[in-house]
Parts: C-alpha cells; structure tokens; sequence
C-alpha cells in the first residue's frame, strides 16, 4: 500500500512545515492576475444578466452559524439564508413559538452537510436536510416553504453526528456517524476507561416519503473510534453506506499526533438492510429508548478496509461500482471495487479482525491508488467517468477519471479546498457543468476586513480538457459543504395556501379582536398593506400575551414584520401565513410596534401601540 511507505512521513513533514512557518503553499502578496482574455471568457459563462435567473441552485452548510445558504450557480450570489439551528432576528426565527419549539432551547448549532432528497438515485427536490454537529441534532427542510421544518434530537448515544447526512438512493434513510466517542448510555466514565467504556454510534435516520418528516430508526454500536464522513451506496451498492474513521489509535489526547501512529486508518462498509433484518429478528438491545445493534452479536453488518490515514471524504460513483476513499495524509486517493468487495466478504478474505469487526483484504477490493495531490479530501463526479478532487495542502482541484486512474489536469485555487460540489455530483446522473471549490481561506481575494477574512467560494467550468476558474465569492462562516441541484427540479410556492380552517388566523378586519381569560390576553390580528389591525394593544402589567398574526397580502414577495419597542419582539409573517409569538407584559409603559419589513410606499406608516398598564 503506497500510502502505508514514503508517502505519509513527506505530507506530515510538509504540513509541520507549515505549522512552524517554513512552507507556505498560499503566497502572500497580490494574487495572480487573469489576462483580459481570460476574464472576458469567465464573464460569458458566469454571468446571470439582470432579471434571469440561476441554472442551478446549491445548498450550502453554513457551519458555526447553523444555518443554511441557497445560492445561484454561476452566478454565486446568496438567495437567501435558511435559519435552521441558530436564532435570526429577521424572520424572527427562535423566537415566534412554532421555531422555539423547533429549536427546543439551544441557540446555536453546526450545520455540516447537506443532503438533497432522492428517488432513484436523483435529487427530486422535495427537502434537504442537514446535521448539527454540536448538538446530536438533524433538521428538514421543506423547498416548497424553504423554511425548516422539523428538528430532531438531541439523540440519545450519540455525540457529534459529524459522518452525516447522506441520504439512500429513496431517501430511506440518512445515516449519522458520529465525530466523538462517548459511553453511550451517556453515564460518566473516566477518560482511562475510554478503550473499555467508550463507543462511536452511527444512527439511522428513517424518512417519511410524502412529508419529509425523520424518526430515528436504529443505532450501530462501533468502536471508540472518530468517524468523519459517509456516502450511501447506489446501483449495484446499494443497500450499504460507508464511512470514514480516524483516531483508530482511541487516543485521548493531542489527537494531531496520537491519532496519526498507525499506518492507515479504515472505511467501514455497513450493510444497512442486513441492520434493517437484525432488528426485526430481534437482535438489538435497548439503551434510552434507542434500538441499539452490537455487531460482535450480529455479525454481516459492518466490515473494515483500510485506508491512507485519517481520510476525510468517501464517495460513490455514479455507477455505484466504486467507493472512492480520501486520505488527507496521503497524495492518494484509492478507489475500491465493490463487486470485488462483496466477493471478498462472501469468501472470507480478511486479514484481520479489530473489535470485532473483519477487515477485508485491501489488495483483493483496491482498484486503484490515484495521485491526485497533497492532502486529498473530497472527491465529486461529473458525466464520462470523470472525478474531481479537492487538495487541500497544495491548494488545487484535479481532474482524474475512473477506469484510467490518472490526474488528466489541475486547476490552482485560492485557497486551501475543504468540500467540493459538482452540478449533481453526488447523483446516479451529473450534469458535468460545474464544480464549486469550498475554499477554506480568502487570504488577498477580498477587499480586507481585519486579521478574520471570508471564507472564498470558486466556480470551476469543468465542461472541457481544461478547467477554468470563472466566478468566485465571498462566504461566511465557513461552508463544510454543497449540493447543486437544477433549479427546475424545485417548484417552491409563492404564497402560503389560505387555511380557512387554522384557528388562529383571521382574514378580515372585521374579525380582528383582543380576548382576555384572567391575567391571558390573546390577540388575533392581520398585517396588509399599509396597517395593523389592531393597531391598539391595552394589557395589563404581568398580562400573558398571545399574538397571533396573519399576514392577508396574498401577493408574492410582500412580507410584512412585527416588532415591538424594547420588548426584543420581532418576527415575520409571509403572504398567507399566520405565526404567533408569546411574552410576558413585564415593562409598564408605552411601547410601539410597526411593520420590520418594508413593503409599501407607506411603510412607515404601518404602526400600532401597546399600552401596558402598570400594576396598583
């Protein structure tokens, strides 16, 4: 195995190379100019004129800000920030109740990776969904609404579902391996118990088919070990997803030496209809109310292969007929055969056994070792077999294709790629147009803004023998990672379809009213250009107030705010939605509320009052 030799010891020298300051792969200075040619020729096929629209859009992680980004591709602009698992005082998302429930009383999250909902094997445009690293966490989006939908977690035994999500080719399932190990009965052990008491989960997620709406399903119980990223089979591999591990040393400490000692690391290979099987025969034990499989005790499930030392990415074909692993300490990436795979497990070919689990015969599954660059991270697909992988160490994208197992071409970007997105990459058919470098630093790309810079997103015309950079942008935080789906394959609504039947909202003036039942005031209101109605709000000091608004514009684009003076009140109602908000009359005194969102020539005079009443 090359990346077990030479290999590794150079990329750990280059990379404390740039650790101590002696190796900069980023220049400093000016970045490089293109030539006029060049720049005309970007401008054609970027350019998105005034009033047309995007090819495509791409949905992007938005990391430590929990939330979610849509952009247009090519032209990169941001359409719009989906609030997922952080508050947004713009839409008041976190605040109105429907979305503080949805949140169930965090105020932060980190949103990783999103995943498009598929049916046979191709984004079909009916939700994403997305994890949250930090609180064991997943949430769907709905694209009709683009709004989120519906949170689960956090999910018992489990901690820092990083290796998620990646739906089933039917969006079955989505699965989320976990980052951290724990006890997973969430009990307290020492660290020196972490061999003996400590465990890595992957949680199954199961998908409504009509609604989108996630149950957890079932739990793998795997080794103390760290699990990075996954991929879900498809064609021929369906039925199995696969999974990035690191730290199989189950160190502790000073993880960027101590998780680096062996000399490869592994993909697990999970069987998840034989998960599927265990659980209906039985084979599972409970642990806080969770179905948890030990696959010592249902052997067939998992299987290990090794792979250059701490991979990030492992990626499917369109074909499903190779799982492509990404060592980021290695200039490698290696391509598996999975017939290969499944012959190797139906024979026995292991060379070993660790927790348990059987690791197949890496010579007897490996189809190719690729030199694609240093620190490979992720790699994404296009039309004709081709692949793109993302270097992280040496800043460039290359080119290679399946079958030939060569780099065909590189393309230098600006800085440092984590993810990658290909136009439908991660699909049975991609469309092989563009790819989007997720660059984790800016450096000089940018007007400056202090010592912190945006992350820099880079548009990649993959059409032709040679790619060429044509857009970029401006991202921040930082992007993990992308999905780009057509825009035709999504058909969100404009307005919210009238519910005659909600009882909370009310769609004349006629029938707007404040009701009070003891010290609880509920008022049913409706916003429409250019008033409130009612534009008066008395209540009593200490008063529970309920506001349950309806935005009766039913024109598209006029949304219409609601925010109050000094009692931190604001949210927004859509055209035909009803959202409520609850609060405590705990401030005497007079306070104003007006429309937050400007929607006609007289905006400003949209506003009302709330006259508090001091207590005797």
């Amino acid at each position: 195995m090359k990346f077990g030799k030479w290999y590794v010891p150079m990329v750990i020298g280059i990379i404390a190379g740039m650790v101590a300051g002696n190796i900069v792969i980023q220049p400093d200075g000016p970045a490089p100019t293109m030539s006029s040619s060049q720049i005309a020729s970007a401008q054609n096929k970027a350019f998105v004129p005034p009033g047309q629209h995007d090819e495509y859009y791409m949905f992007s992680s938005g990391g430590h800000s929990g939330q979610m980004f849509v952009i247009g591709v090519p032209s990169l602009r941001r359409i719009r920030t989906i609030p997922v698992f952080s508050p947004d005082s713009a839409t008041g998302y976190g605040y109105d109740e429907r979305t503080k429930e949805l949140m169930g009383g965090f105020t932060w999250g980190d949103a990783h990776h999103p995943s498009l909902s598929e049916t046979n094997g191709d984004y079909d445009g009916r939700f994403v969904f997305i994890n949250d690293n930090a609180n064991n966490r997943a949430a769907m989006i709905n694209l009709k609404t683009f709004h989120t939908e519906q949170i689960i977690g956090p999910i018992p035994n489990i901690m820092g579902p990083h290796s998620a999500v990646f739906v089933t080719p039917n969006t079955e399932y989505f699965m989320m391996g976990t980052r951290f190990s724990v006890p997973m009965d969430g009990s307290y052990k020492e660290l020196e118990q972490y061999k003996e008491s400590y465990n890595g989960a992957l949680q199954a997620i199961s998908v409504d088919q009509k609604t989108g709406h996630m149950t957890p399903a079932w739990q793998l119980k795997l080794p103390p070990w760290n699990f990075d990223l996954s991929d879900a089979g498809k064609g021929p591999s369906d039925g199995w997803a696969f999974l990035t591990t690191y730290n199989t040393e189950e160190a502790t400490h000073l993880l960027e030496v101590n998780a680096s000692k062996n000399e490869t690391d592994y993909i697990l290979a999970i069987n998840w209809k034989a998960a599927e099987q265990a659980v209906k025969d039985g084979k599972f034990e409970e642990v806080n109310g969770q179905k948890v499989i030990d696959p010592e005790k249902a052997p067939g499930i998992v299987y290990a292969v090794a792979a250059a030392k701490s991979p990030h990415g492992v990626d499917v074909t369109p074909d499903g007929k190779y799982f492509v692993g990404n060592g980021k300490l290695s200039p490698i990436v290696t391509a598996y055969d999975f017939e290969k795979f499944k012959q190797a497990v139906e024979n026995k070919d292991f060379t070993d056994e660790v927790r348990g689990i059987p690791v197949v015969n890496y010579n007897s599954v490996m189809a190719a070792e690729v030199e694609a660059g240093l620190g490979p991270l992720h790699t994404q697909f296009g039309t004709d077999g081709y692949a793109y992988t993302t270097n992280f160490v040496e800043s460039t994208v290359a080119k290679w294709k399946i079958g030939e197992w060569k780099v065909l071409d590189k393309v230098t970007v600006h800085y440092s790629p984590g993810h990658g997105s290909a136009a439908e990459g991660d699909t049975v058919s991609p469309d092989g147009k563009y790819f989007v470098a997720l660059n984790k630093l800016a450096k000089d790309r940018h007007l400056p803004v202090g010592p912190s810079h945006p992350e820099n997103m880079q548009l990649i015309d993959i059409e032709g023998d040679k790619m060429e950079i044509i857009n970029e942008a401006p991202i921040d935080p930082e992007p993990h990672y992308a999905q780009i789906i057509k825009a035709d394959k999504i058909n969100p609504v404009k307005i919210y379809e009238k519910d005659e039947n909600n009882p909370d909202a009310i769609w004349s003036e006629e029938d707007a009213r404040i009701e009070r039942n003891g010290n609880k005031v509920t008022v049913y209101g409706i916003a429409v250009r250019s008033r409130f109605y009612p534009d008066e709000i008395k209540v009593n000091e200490g008063d529970e107030v309920t506001i349950h608004l309806t935005n009766i514009d039913l024109d598209q684009d006029i949304t219409h705010g609601f925010g109050i003076n000094l009692y931190d009140i604001n949210f927004e109602v859509q055209p035909g939605q009803t959202n409520t908000i609850k609060f405590k009359a705990d401030k005497p005194g007079v306070f104003p509320f007006y429309c937050t969102n400007f929607c006609s020539a007289l905006h400003q005079e949209m506003q009302g009052y709330m006259l508090v009443k001091p207590k005797e």
